[in-house]
């Protein structure tokens, strides 16, 4: 008798257990308060119907789940950047430390080309000086990011200037600080590429 009122209420639970895990509810976003670091899972491999055929979409972390413009202007899809690593340098167009950060960055960007994305997210300043700091600094090889109402900043909990924050192929940061002159950015790179 009793194993009659058991069973059913496990079987409930489990049902229950299944349904809410693949539920997307939307919750967590940065607007929520979550912080990026909290990533969604990696991505599932599909199949194609009746080919048998499976594909690795990735799957778009949560850090990874935002656009701005660059500052040329041009719209940006963070989303794009799922599946790799992706060092996101936060930079100020007057920031002494930034500048001697800039070669060393530009120079990952280009070495790791195809296997990490390198994007620098500039702030505290307005987008012209951000233009006048790529130009000057030769840092047009990968994308700058305009965030001049430091949006960016605060999603990510940048709080000063010259900061680099470095996530994993899964959207996960595995580090998050400074790297006088880029010291030290290859290496952490080339340990996320293989």
């Amino acid at each position: 008798m009793r194993a009659r009122t058991v069973l059913p209420a496990a079987l409930a639970a489990a049902l229950i257990t299944l349904t809410a895990c693949g539920a997307d509810s939307g919750a967590g976003d940065a607007a929520a308060g979550t912080s990026p670091s909290n990533a969604s899972s990696p991505a599932q491999p599909t199949a194609s119907p009746g080919t048998g055929d499976t594909t690795a979409e990735p799957a778009v972390p949560q850090a990874l789940r935002f656009t701005a413009t660059t500052v040329d202007g041009t719209p940006f899809n963070a989303e794009t950047l799922a599946g790799k690593p992706t060092v996101l340098w936060f930079w100020a167009p007057w920031c002494p430390k930034c500048k001697a950060q800039a070669a060393e960055t530009a120079k990952v960007a280009a070495d790791h080309a195809g296997k990490a994305h390198v994007v620098g997210v500039a702030g505290l300043d307005k987008n012209t000086a951000m233009k006048d700091f790529v130009a000057d600094t030769g840092t047009d090889g990968f994308p700058q990011l305009s965030d001049e109402t430091g949006e960016l900043w605060k999603r990510f909990e940048v709080t000063e200037q010259s900061r680099y924050v470095i996530l994993d192929k899964d959207g996960k940061t595995v580090y998050e600080g400074v790297l006088p002159g880029g010291k030290g950015l290859a290496e952490k790179v080339a340990g996320l590429t293989g």
